[in-house]
């Protein structure tokens, strides 16, 4: 992506407010968000820092101790590479250009693409990602989940081919060796997620100690309901200092259980009891992207390339064999009178 005026402006500005942030956390994070609502435009960015500079004016809000966990225990050119790829390149002038090819092309476009990659076939399939990730950013798409089937460290060239992009890649514990830590370090880009459960300290402890920016995930079915709105499952996972606490459904989830876990969700993240950003990733994607371009679109591709829905329902479209522009407008086509 061409540096303009503005992202050159919004650089300075970011990096000076890090430092701010390392010697007095709350007094830094309130004026980056102040200063951010003030350059603000677009309606996401509008609403989001609106909602975030009402958060921190509560004074025991545990966000505070988040900010401190991020800045302390994650390098800072990370920290800058990967907040300026989402915040800028994917909710900034990517969403600007999300909006204008959407009235172009007559379709919904998403502002994130979730894929799960087979890693036994990524090579021989290596260029159709490629495409497809160098056609999302020409579209305004710069955010990617990747769910790697095994072995994530094996499409760390994605990452690292396509700097401009943020990229979540969510993998297992066991996944997290010493050789994934040292490639993982030359990606500023990336941002891990951890499958959690109560082995993995050490895990998390090795990450803090390579500064790597790091969430952790947590599948969940109708067993799980009770863990979730009493608040046990955020307070356990908030002993290891992830950024984000992502929580998937099962397939099989039942309806009613992804609204009351939802409900959940957004009622941790008001309150702000917890040193971790709650995110239920069906639903919290749909909003995101309602918020962007009036109506939430999500777009997920199985590890056989076919796009699918969150039930898994498979449409006859293939990124091995379709483009993503040819996907979208076949298979999300803005509704009449539908607003852009």
């Amino acid at each position: 992506m061409e540096k303009s005026m503005s992202r050159m402006l919004v650089e300075t500005v970011v990096k000076k407010a890090l430092k701010s942030i390392k010697e007095s956390p709350e007094r830094g994070i309130r004026n980056l968000v102040d200063m951010a609502l003030q350059f603000s435009e677009g309606r996401f960015q509008i609403n989001f820092f609106t909602v975030t500079q009402t958060m921190f004016q509560n004074e025991n809000s545990a966000y505070y101790g988040l900010v401190r966990n991020v800045v302390a225990y994650t390098d800072s050119d990370r920290l800058f590479t990967f907040g300026m790829n989402l915040g800028y390149n994917s909710c900034t002038e990517g969403a600007r250009r999300i909006r204008e090819n959407e009235e172009k092309l007559g379709c919904n476009i998403p502002w994130t693409v979730m894929l799960q990659i087979d890693t036994q076939q990524f090579e021989e399939n290596q260029q159709e990602y490629n495409a497809m990730i160098r056609e999302g950013e020409n579209l305004g798409i710069y955010t990617w989940m990747l769910f790697p089937t095994e072995h994530p460290q094996e499409i760390f060239s994605l990452v690292k081919d396509y700097p401009d992009s943020a990229f979540c890649i969510f993998c297992e514990a066991k996944d997290i060796t010493s050789a994934f830590i040292e490639e993982s370090v030359e990606c500023k880009n990336l941002m891990l997620v951890v499958r959690y459960n109560e082995n993995i300290d050490a895990v998390c402890e090795a990450l803090r100690e390579s500064e790597l920016l790091y969430s952790v995930w947590y599948q969940y079915g109708q067993k799980d309901t009770e863990i979730i709105i009493n608040g046990e499952l955020f307070s356990s996972t908030q002993q290891l200092s992830p950024t984000f606490t992502v929580l998937l459904p099962e397939k099989n989830c039942p309806e009613e259980v992804r609204r009351l876990v939802y409900q959940e969700v957004k009622r941790a993240r008001s309150e702000q009891n917890f040193r971790t950003l709650t995110w239920e990733l069906q639903r919290d994607n749909l909003l995101i992207d309602s918020i962007i371009s009036g109506d939430g679109c999500s777009t997920c591709f199985d590890k056989n390339g076919y796009l699918c829905d969150w039930s898994g329902k498979i449409e006859n479209y293939n990124l091995f064999q379709n483009d993503l522009a040819e996907m979208l407008t076949a298979a999300y086509p803005k509704k009449v009178g539908e607003s852009v």
